[in-house]
């Protein structure tokens, strides 16, 4: 039995972690510089985030290993040492996990990020399967050799992707987690419905499927919810805190922690099982969201009518938001 398996037999749902490059951008990262450097030039920084969200309740976290494969860190010159930052960035993680099993026998859950490679397949880009599970195994190798307990592919945008992705994690032998992002008029950037990626994918042997980041609670909701997955296949529900706005030529995130446990709750209800942040979303706001799901009863069934009451109209208003995940750290980064 994995360790997810495991986790979700004591409950019917696990609460994941939040933002990292939003964080990080808080601890001093500057624009530009890649997060992923940061497990080998700050991996006390990395280290403690991992920390602060385990203190806040979370059950799994997420490598600082987002955009670690080849052709990301050929953008910076660093494409020589991805055995080296996914390992590193795996050691960091299951070194906080360990603490804190050490402490008091709490186990929490590593998974191995594993974000897009940026680039576009043929025959709009250069990229063919064969090179992009090349840089994905790699990358998935490296994660599993430093500990990982499953790996976890996210913010994808096209079928070609996330099924190069999966064939190379699966290699490891380790369960995997995919993830789409939702953010064009409820669909991906490339074209993909929510319900189409669910049965598409899992299929595929994930044990996990769902959104992350995108718009707004009320927009990775609503994609979430139109997702049937195959059975033992888990929904997954990762969004950004509030919908992101352009404020002094910057991306900010004004969700409140009130709103993430509003959010985290009504995924609870929607039956999700795996529920966690993802742009701006900081240890204060998981902290909140663990204490609205230990503290508040299961309700009924999540309806279009309750989202709506709780976390505002979907895809209302957004015509300038929509356009800032695609253009800024949001696409990018899960956080």
């Amino acid at each position: 039995m994995s360790m997810l398996e495991r986790l979700l037999a004591q409950k019917d749902y696990i609460l994941a972690d939040g933002a990292t490059g939003t964080n990080y951008f808080n601890l001093g990262l500057e624009t530009g510089h890649p997060p992923e450097l940061w497990v080998l030039e700050q991996a006390d920084l990395v280290a403690g985030l991992h920390r602060a969200f385990i203190e806040a309740g979370s059950d799994m976290i997420l490598t600082n290993s987002f955009g670690g494969n080849f052709h990301r860190l050929k953008l910076h010159g660093a494409e020589g040492q991805v055995a080296e930052l996914n390992s590193a960035a795996a050691r960091i993680a299951r070194t906080e996990a360990q603490r804190q099993f050490d402490i008091d026998g709490r186990e929490v859950l590593v998974a191995g990020s594993m974000g897009p490679t940026g680039e576009l397949f043929a025959p709009l880009g250069t990229l063919t399967h064969a090179s992009a599970v090349e840089a994905f195994s790699a990358q998935a190798m490296a994660l599993a050799e430093g500990g990982v307990d499953l790996l976890w592919i996210e913010t994808i945008s096209s079928f070609e992707e996330i099924f190069a992705a999966i064939e190379a994690a699966q290699k490891t032998g380790l369960p995997v987690g995919a993830t789409m992002t939702f953010d064009t008029a409820g669909k991906s950037m490339m074209g993909v419905a929510p319900a189409d990626f669910a049965a598409e994918v899992g299929v595929r042997g994930v044990v996990a499927v769902g959104a992350n980041c995108g718009i707004g609670p009320a927009e990775l909701m609503h994609s979430v919810m139109a997702m049937q997955p195959q059975p033992g296949v888990v929904r997954v529900a990762k969004g950004n805190c509030g919908i992101p706005q352009y404020v002094d030529g910057a991306i900010h995130y004004h969700g409140t922690p009130e709103l993430m446990a509003d959010y985290a709750v009504l995924a609870r209800d929607a039956g999700v099982a795996i529920i966690g942040g993802c742009c701006g979303t900081t240890p204060e706001h998981i902290r909140a969201m663990r204490e609205a799901l230990d503290g508040t009863p299961v309700g009924k069934p999540v309806d279009a009518a309750r989202l709506e009451r709780v976390l505002g109209k979907a895809w209302a208003g957004l015509d300038e938001a929509a356009e800032s995940p695609k253009r800024g750290r949001g696409r990018r980064r899960r956080g």
